[in-house]
């Protein structure tokens, strides 16, 4: 029985000894640490070639120059691409009213059938252009704002309106 009392009496002073030693080094931890926040780190942070290094990671990969702003200060060489051509009414009317006016298709008057068109033009150009461009669900179909072409100018739209209707008379 002297054995275990032994053997108990050497694992707890291990444990102890173990244990002493485990928050020794938890506390040069802490130590080390503190020390190297409160000096090495701010030299660090402070030097010119590190704040220089964030500066880059940290730099946007492109930069949005609006018409107006100073191109120079930005420090970039911008190209400006140049503007859109303005379509004409035919040039309109032949990449998008055509899918809908050219074969009639979801109730769409045909471009030149003059009893298809008598009506809206009875309507007046107002309705007729606020249609166009505002889109317009009836009896005889939908027809979606500008005819689904929502990157035309106001004024293409109507042009192309103005077009159809010179060839529907």
């Amino acid at each position: 029985m002297a054995s275990h009392t032994t053997d108990k009496h050497f694992f707890d002073l291990f444990m102890l000894i173990v244990g002493g030693l485990i928050g020794v080094t938890f506390g040069l931890f802490l130590l080390a640490n503190y020390i190297s926040s409160n000096t090495q780190e701010v030299y660090v942070l402070q030097d010119a070639s590190y704040q220089q290094q964030v500066d880059m990671n940290i730099k946007p990969v492109a930069m949005v120059a609006l018409d107006g702003d100073d191109v120079a200060a930005s420090g970039g060489v911008v190209t400006v691409e140049p503007v859109a051509v303005i379509l004409t009414g035919p040039q309109v009317y032949n990449q998008a009213c055509i899918a809908c006016h050219g074969a009639g298709v979801g109730g769409a008057p045909v471009v030149g059938d003059v009893a298809a068109w008598s009506a809206r033009i009875a309507q007046s150009n107002d309705v007729l252009t606020d249609h166009v461009l505002n889109g317009v669900q009836s009896d005889a179909g939908y027809m979606p704002p500008k005819g689904g072409r929502i990157d035309l100018s106001d004024a293409e739209v109507i042009s192309a309106m103005d077009y159809m209707l010179d060839q529907s008379r």
